[in-house]
């Protein structure tokens, strides 16, 4: 067995249980808070996130930064959300990650092109 197929079979929670767990667990963990995997991203990290999240529709941004704004009061509080609110959360339910692959295919090509970037962009 490669070292890839190792890998992709440790980290995939339908063969490994303690992938199934650990994915169980942080979906609880989102769930008290009301949030979701793709707003742990931070745009800060990376520009290709960056990018992600301004080719975004407007309404998506604004709902992932409400999201964060209430984690962060919830979390100053010492509280969480109600259950039935908790019930209500999908915190696997993707938002950005398709954007982000498109961002980073692009930016795979260009470089396979030998072209320059389309803007040089740094973070502050």
């Amino acid at each position: 067995m490669s070292s890839s197929k190792l890998v992709k079979f440790i980290l995939d929670p339908k063969k490994n249980w303690f992938a199934a767990k650990h994915k169980q667990t942080i979906e609880t963990r989102l769930r008290k808070y009301g949030l979701r995997y793709d707003d742990l991203y931070d745009p800060m990290e990376s520009l290709d996130i960056k990018e992600a999240l301004n080719r975004l529709p407007r309404e998506i941004v604004d709902a992932r930064n409400q999201r964060i704004l209430r984690a962060m009061d919830l979390s100053m509080k010492h509280e969480y959300l109600t259950e039935d609110m908790q019930a209500q959360q999908t915190p696997f339910r993707s938002y950005l990650t398709d954007m982000l692959a498109l961002v980073e295919r692009e930016k795979a090509e260009r470089e396979a092109l030998g072209a320059l970037p389309l803007q040089q962009r740094t973070l502050p």
